[in-house]
């Protein structure tokens, strides 16, 4: 049987980019890993996870929370990094 984690790891995403998709779409989050792991292999579907996960941050900061922004944008640079293309 698979765990979460052996899903996500699956998915070629790290925890957090599913935690991004999961808040972001309302999901829970293996519906998250489903829908990232779709979403990571395909180009276009890379852009949107960055929108994705730039539009939380900008929920986030609009609400005033500034920590939770500031995580977001951890994870946006790392997911940046890891698609430099963006």
């Amino acid at each position: 049987m698979l765990t979460i984690d052996d899903c996500i790891a699956l998915s070629d995403l790290t925890e957090e980019e599913i935690d991004a998709i999961a808040e972001h779409e309302h999901l829970p989050e293996i519906l998250a890993v489903e829908l990232g792991c779709c979403l990571a292999h395909d180009a276009e579907g890379i852009r949107r996870i960055a929108r994705i996960i730039r539009e939380d941050i900008d929920r986030a900061r609009s609400h005033g929370q500034t920590v939770h922004a500031r995580q977001l944008t951890v994870v946006l640079d790392g997911f940046v990094h890891q698609h430099p293309a963006l």
